[in-house]
């Protein structure tokens, strides 16, 4: 069923789509055959990413300058696509911002984070995947989260908060999905590990070592994809997958143990985390 969804006869809608992970992902589509609509609220990058795309093999693409956080707008992106293509196979709900946060920091970006990370997810979904459902067509609707939102580590809480809630969403929306009409729909949440985009770069220009390309994340993704992953927890070249499962299960043992929340960071619980870790 995942092959025939990625083919010539799909639509994806990719939001956040100019550049970095959305760029790969929709090449990945491109690739494939499939008719790409590229999402993005940079009107100035948009050109550049068609022009990609269709070197990548897209023999259809459409562009639209979108604010994801905007439900209406969404709204209006879905009758658009609608009328252009017939509808949408596939939805990844990508587009995100990271300009930092503090607890008592300026509540602007709070507002701006969690309008575009969770709120602009929920409005992809709400806009889009109605239609797809009516349509009884196979599809699929892929949710980038983060490892911020599972293992919450300090220094950027609001990212956090956003992230978290795309997980939980997701999870929802999957149940939902299994167990009414949306049977044909598959939801999935990306997990990107670190990834060397515009998004994380703060300055830099040559990639990481420890980092991967988007071009690897989103190849990964699609193997997951494959699958028939729920959750595609991508590794990279500093983290394994064993050691972020680790660190996912130290953060549920918080709760589970009655430790201090963050325990990981906390001075009194670093050997005891540092001997978990090393235990096989």
């Amino acid at each position: 069923m995942v092959e025939s969804i990625f083919s010539p006869d799909s639509v994806a809608v990719v939001t956040g789509a100019a550049a970095g992970i959305g760029l790969a992902v929709a090449r990945e589509f491109a690739a494939r055959g499939v008719r790409v609509v590229v999402v993005d609220n940079r009107a100035d990058r948009l050109p550049e990413a068609e022009a990609d795309l269709r070197a990548a093999g897209a023999t259809d693409v459409m562009t639209s300058v979108t604010d994801v956080s905007d439900a209406e707008a969404m709204l209006l992106l879905e009758r658009a696509v609608f009328d252009r293509f017939g509808g949408t196979d596939i939805l990844v709900n990508n587009a995100g911002i990271q300009p930092g946060s503090a607890v008592f920091g300026p509540v602007e970006n709070w507002r701006a984070i969690l309008e575009t990370n969770l709120w602009g997810v929920i409005n992809g979904t709400r806009a889009f995947v109605p239609r797809m459902i009516e349509r009884g067509r196979a599809g699929m609707i892929i949710n980038t989260g983060s490892k911020q939102g599972i293992t919450t580590p300090p220094g950027d809480p609001a990212y956090n908060v956003a992230k978290a809630g795309v997980k939980a969403y997701t999870e929802a929306l999957a149940h939902e999905l299994r167990s009414g009409e949306g049977k044909n729909i598959s939801a999935h949440l990306l997990i990107p590990g670190f990834v060397f985009t515009e998004l994380n770069c703060r300055g830099r220009t040559d990639k990481p070592e420890g980092a991967w390309t988007p071009e690897q994340m989103s190849g990964f993704m699609m193997e997951r994809l494959r699958a028939g992953d729920f959750y595609i927890l991508c590794p990279d070249n500093d983290v394994p997958r064993a050691l972020d499962e680790k660190r996912m299960a130290w953060a549920m043992g918080d709760i589970i143990e009655n430790r201090p929340p963050l325990s990981r960071w906390h001075p009194e619980y670093a050997d005891a985390f540092a001997a978990y870790v090393e235990k096989d």
